[in-house]
């Protein structure tokens, strides 16, 4: 079968297709056949050296999609052969065939195509834990996604705006500001243009939560917009841009880290959090698992939906990778397998 094979750190052209031997699902496992897979920013800075969760290489790139399971191993009940799934994990995705345990290959929501299956697990899971299980967001509060035109951005956009009619966002373009709007935002905010902090702050007047993903100016003008009693959860480091053979840019990376002081936290009584939903599933799966059941019902009752911007066939994973790191994208960017 054909996979993505991650064995070194540089660009998208180190993505080489390579060909090995189908798994076979052992004890408690299913052998799940790939349609769609999911890109997710941490595979770009895993493949980059900087992604702290990812394995010892070499491993095969990815970390969610969809699919029909087509085997299932000893323990595991027969009748989930045939099933359409979701499939979540560490590594694996950018694959034909994916070998998961059975609580890894979730059943797929049946108002949702295949695509947008491969787009929920891990945008709708960082973004329900970053607001709900973090930031405890209440009707009344203002809200501010940071990237929100991405993958997670648009899933918080999404979910925040069911509960909050104040959610605003930081994104990078005209284009990114409207779509952001139609999926339930008051405003987006360019964070190209040099006035943006200066044009949400007379908007707002201050912040009660922010999601908060790019890191460095972002992050603390951010922290600087939230009222007393605020919250900004960190959920990710897209401006994180480490390059080993340029010591200049290790010192730009160590100063693009969120930092905070706890004693400027106090001036303000403000918190500040960080998630990621890889560590909580190696903490407590079951957890994971509630919290989920928790967001599906709500995704179900609004009707809510992923926002996938293009699809790339399997064999142009080093094109899509190109395509997140051009900034065009929004929402989710898929892989699809030729089945």
């Amino acid at each position: 079968m054909k996979v993505f094979v991650l064995r070194k750190s540089g660009g998208p052209e180190i993505l080489k297709q390579e060909e090995v031997e189908a798994p076979i699902p052992g004890k408690g496992e299913v052998l799940v056949r790939m349609h769609y897979i999911g890109i997710n920013y941490a595979e770009i800075l895993s493949r980059r050296g900087l992604y702290s969760w990812a394995v010892k290489r070499p491993y095969i790139l990815g970390m969610e999609g969809s699919g029909i399971i087509e085997e299932v191993g000893e323990g595991v009940d027969s009748k989930r052969t045939g099933q359409l799934v979701m499939v979540g994990t560490k590594f694996g995705t950018y694959a034909e065939k994916i070998v998961v345990s059975e609580e890894l290959a979730v059943p797929a929501l049946e108002n949702f195509n295949l695509e947008e299956n491969a787009s929920f697990l891990v945008n709708y899971m960082t973004a329900w834990i970053s607001l709900f299980s973090m930031a405890n967001l209440k009707p009344q509060d203002k809200v501010l996604i940071t990237a929100a035109a991405g993958g997670v951005g648009t899933a918080a956009v999404q979910l925040a705006s069911k509960v909050s009619n104040r959610v605003y966002g930081f994104v990078g373009s005209q284009e990114k500001i409207d779509l952001i709007k139609s999926l339930g935002a008051i405003d987006g905010f360019n964070y190209r243009h040099e006035d943006y902090f200066k044009n949400i702050r007379a908007a707002t007047d201050g912040v009660d939560v922010v999601l908060e993903m790019v890191g460095g100016e972002v992050f603390h003008r951010s922290l600087n917009l939230l009222r007393p009693f605020g919250r900004i959860v960190v959920a990710g480091f897209a401006s994180l841009d480490l390059k080993k053979w340029n010591p200049l840019s290790w010192i730009k990376t160590y100063r693009d880290i969120p930092r905070v002081s706890v004693s400027k936290m106090a001036e303000k009584s403000i918190a500040v959090m960080s998630t990621h939903i890889g560590y909580l599933l190696d903490e407590d799966p079951n957890l994971l698992m509630g919290l989920y059941d928790d967001m599906k019902a709500f995704v179900t009752k609004h009707d809510i939906r992923p926002v996938i911007s293009k699809v790339f066939p399997f064999d142009e994973a080093p094109k899509a990778h190109r395509f997140i790191e051009s900034r065009k994208s929004y929402g989710k960017v898929l892989l699809k397998v030729d089945n």
